[in-house]
């Protein structure tokens, strides 16, 4: 998914200086597939090296990414 993203933006002419990334679900996906949880956060890492990598190629200055569980969010309340 973040590889579409960014063949997308390699696409247009312009650039953009700065692009937000939110992830979340990463536990859940795993979940779904049978997995421990553990797995669908190891492979969000891979998904944030692939990302960051693809911005540093398509000329991005500024990326922010944040990793975000509404789990997580919900269970500190």
């Amino acid at each position: 998914m973040a590889s579409e993203s960014l063949d997308k933006i390699r696409l247009t002419s312009a650039v953009p200086n700065h692009v937000a990334i939110i992830m979340d679900g990463n536990g859940r996906w795993a979940k779904q597939k049978g997995l421990p949880r553990q797995v669908g956060h190891r492979e969000g890492m891979k998904s944030v090296r692939e990302t960051i990598e693809g911005a540093i190629e398509a000329g991005i200055k500024i990326l922010t990414l944040f990793a975000f569980s509404t789990e997580k969010m919900e269970s500190s309340t």
